[in-house]
């Protein structure tokens, strides 16, 4: 297994797709994903997008001004779920994107603007944990577009977005799982195709994946985190030395092999004390340590409590969002 696809599978990454929107021009609105009014909640750790089915608009960041155009088949992310402005004209005075929100058969629905040429997107998220998913976030800026509608893989991404308008129309069983996960895929394929237009000097955990040697060190540290890895077994079987490896390694991530193994360990570790009844020993020993000592201590330092506190607060997380 590639190490995006091991990351995703172990993160659980769960969203959905939640509003579909159509503008008139002239329009400009002002969303606050993360806000106290937003139909997703307020969660902090929230990765926001728009996917645009026709039409065209501008996408501004409050917080430092960045601007970015969009045409139908792109998708605008925002990893960090930033306040943001969309419109045909962002000089306009903006108006309060939730306040906009009515009920739809399915998804959310939001019919706005002056009678112009005409708009349209559909809105997802996925949730996450910023205490796991940190260091993928981090390999994105807090903006970016990402071209869906071309290349080899066009057909099927248009047919998802087709599914999905289909799906939220119809509201028939089964439409919120088929929404949700219609949002990890689109994810998914974003990642792929930013991955693909890095350009060659980017660093970061992302380009790290499209790198020949770096790339297979952290698919080897993904399949078998629980082996006794040294940096020099590690570099013989990708084909470099050592020092070129560990060098190579910390330019695209910005930590050695091994910190980056300790890290991944325990984010392991924390997701199988969020999801399993395993033992700490069980769950210490499958992720490569020694001792439930050691593995206390390793867990403490990177998420500031100890592994059976953090278990017990996930679990009491999970009764009030269930209500049990």
């Amino acid at each position: 297994m590639d190490a995006l696809s091991d990351a995703l599978r172990v993160l659980r990454l769960t969203g959905a797709m939640f509003l579909d929107a159509e503008f008139t021009e002239p329009w400009c609105i002002i969303s606050d994903p993360r806000g106290p009014r937003s139909p997703m909640g307020s969660s902090p750790d929230i990765v926001f997008f728009h996917v645009l089915i026709e039409g065209r608009c501008k996408s501004k960041l409050i917080e430092d001004g960045q601007t970015i155009e969009l045409a139908a088949g792109d998708l605008l992310m925002l990893p960090r779920g930033s306040r943001h402005l969309m419109g045909s004209d962002l000089h306009l005075a903006p108006a309060a994107v939730e306040s906009m929100v009515k009920p739809g058969a399915g998804m959310l629905r939001i019919d706005h603007g002056g009678g112009g040429g005409r708009t349209r997107f559909v809105c997802g998220y996925l949730n996450c944990d910023e205490r796991l998913c940190g260091q993928m976030l981090d390999a994105l800026p807090r903006m970016l577009r990402v071209p869906l509608g071309d290349g080899s893989a066009a057909g099927w991404v248009q047919g998802l977005l087709a599914a999905g308008t289909q799906e939220s129309a119809a509201a028939r069983p089964g439409s919120e799982t088929m929404l949700a996960k219609l949002s990890e895929l689109l994810f998914v394929e974003a990642l792929r195709r930013y991955i693909e237009i890095l350009p060659e000097q980017q660093t970061g955990w992302l380009a790290g994946l499209r790198d020949r040697f770096v790339g297979r060190a952290l698919a080897l540290l993904h399949q078998r985190p629980e082996h006794s890895w040294t940096v020099e077994e590690l570099a013989e079987t990708v084909g470099l030395s050592r020092s070129s490896l560990a060098q190579r390694f910390t330019e695209f991530l910005g930590q050695p092999p091994m910190q980056y193994l300790t890290r991944w360990r325990l984010t392991i570790a924390a997701q199988r004390l969020r999801n399993e009844h395993a033992s700490l020993a069980r769950i210490a020993e499958d992720c490569g340590y020694d001792s439930e000592a050691a593995f206390n201590r390793a867990f403490k330092r990177t998420f500031a409590t100890t592994p059976a506190a953090w278990r017990k607060g996930e679990q009491s997380r999970k009764r009030v969002t269930t209500g049990g």
